[in-house]
């Protein structure tokens, strides 16, 4: 009777991956609707939906740089109904800055890196600085006037502009939102000068003469602004801040469930059409086992655990 029980366990398990998922799932963005989250969160969920016969359906959760939409899938049942679709901020740092999130980052499951970009420095178009030298020079002639928004404390926007701090050596003052959209709108009114923001949602508003780019974070020049050099060019060396998106399950989830997951996502993201949004968005799309994706988010926290420190030591 044992071993009849354990065969029937064993048959159960993949059982339940191959009936799953019979209900809409969610997926937790933890920024306002309209950045780069969003919209990445969006592409995925549709493609997904069409491939596995359910809705995706998009919850935006901003807040606390992310902290809130994260808070929100931690406390999620573990049944692979819920995952957080987020860039690095609410499972990298922001436990680093806040006192109290109310979740622990170890404790979700990881399922897959999903992509990279670069971000580009966008300032107002009064500023008077069109190259990252006069602006270092601008932010020395000026300490403390500088004003550079972020999606929050913990972002990557809020880790690049702490780094550019330290590396020009000058001081600006941060301003943080609950999302990419509230920053460019003040920044495009003149409220702040300048954000650190992806290619794709800044292209635009470059083109239409809104704002003005300074410079793009990644190895190589971004060819949707072949134009705009890259931090290194400009002086800074190693200067390559890329951000990145992950989805998580929270912990506990079946890994049945996550390897169904997993697979799906590594098919959809090498779909043709996805390919071509992706490309079109300045993202590209990178994909990986849960395993994979634990050892890169490690090694990504600890590069941001040393410019967090260098954050708060400068505070005091």
């Amino acid at each position: 009777m044992k071993l009849l029980g354990f065969l029937l366990l064993a048959l159960a398990v993949p059982a339940t991956a191959q009936s799953y998922p019979t209900r809409p799932i969610r997926l937790v963005v933890p920024f306002a609707p309209g950045g780069g989250n969003d919209i990445l969160a969006r592409l995925l969920g549709q493609h997904m939906g069409r491939a596995l016969g359910q809705q995706f359906v998009i919850e935006n959760r901003p807040g606390a740089a992310g902290s809130i939409g994260a808070r929100a899938v931690a406390k999620a049942s573990p049944d692979g109904y819920t995952l957080l679709v987020s860039p690095p901020g609410p499972l990298t740092i922001n436990h680093l800055l806040y006192r109290d999130i109310g979740y622990s980052p170890q404790k979700f499951a990881p399922v897959s890196l999903l992509a990279k970009i670069p971000n580009a420095l966008v300032v107002r178009k009064e500023l008077p600085a069109k190259t990252m030298s006069e602006l270092v020079a601008y932010g020395k002639a000026n300490p403390g006037k500088l004003t550079y928004g972020t999606q929050g404390a913990g972002s990557t926007a809020h880790l690049t502009s702490a780094l550019l701090e330290m590396r020009a050596g000058i001081k600006m003052v941060h301003v943080p939102y609950r999302g990419a959209v509230p920053a460019l709108n003040d920044i495009i009114a003149g409220h702040i000068d300048m954000f650190f923001i992806g290619t794709q949602i800044a292209l635009p508003l470059v083109q239409e003469g809104k704002l003005r780019a300074l410079a793009v974070t990644g190895k190589e020049r971004w060819k949707g602004m072949p134009d705009v050099p890259t931090m290194q060019e400009q002086g800074f060396k190693d200067f390559n801040v890329v951000n990145w998106f992950g989805a998580w399950l929270p912990a506990g989830a079946p890994p049945e469930i996550v390897a169904r997951l997993q697979a799906e996502i590594a098919r959809t993201l090498q779909e043709p059409d996805i390919q071509k949004e992706f490309d079109t968005l300045g993202l590209r799309s990178v994909g990986s086992s849960p395993e994979e994706f634990a050892s890169f988010v490690a090694k990504d926290a600890e590069t941001a655990r040393e410019i967090a420190r260098r954050i708060e030591g400068r505070k005091k």
